[in-house]
This record gives structure tokens, sequence and C-alpha cells, in this order.
């Protein structure tokens, strides 16, 4: 019985690991309100970077916006 709570217990573990790997959801960035874009598209820009809404993203969702870098002229 006990081998098979341990293996049960690492296979959970390792689901969670898995998931680790892809980021956080969407839901944990939190929703797209005006203050967060802001805050976000501030942050960005004194990275130099440009901030958008990702291809297919929801604009009602932080997480599907990304700030890439700009290009080099």
């Amino acid at each position: 019985m006990r081998p098979l709570a341990i293996l049960i217990f690492l296979t959970v573990l390792a689901s969670c690991a898995d998931r680790a790997a892809e980021g956080p959801a969407w839901y944990e960035r939190g929703n797209a309100d005006y203050d967060s874009l802001r805050a976000a598209e501030d942050a960005c820009k004194e990275k130099g970077g440009d901030f958008q809404l990702k291809p297919g993203g929801d604009p009602t969702h932080l997480g599907d916006y990304v700030c890439n870098p700009k290009k080099a002229s």
C-alpha cells in the first residue's frame, strides 16, 4: 500500500512540474483592466519594448499581452 501511495504522490508531483514550465495561467496574471494595462505598458517601455496583445489573445486577460523587444534600426 505504501509504495502505491508514493507512486501516486510522485505522479502528481511530476504533473505539477510540467505545468510550471508553461508559465502562469492567464487567470493568475489577472484581468486586463485600465490600471493593469497601463502599469504593464509603462514597465515594458522602460525596458525599451513594445507592449502588444499576443496573436489570437483575449484582450481581457493580462496574461495574453507580451512585451516584445523593439528591433534595432
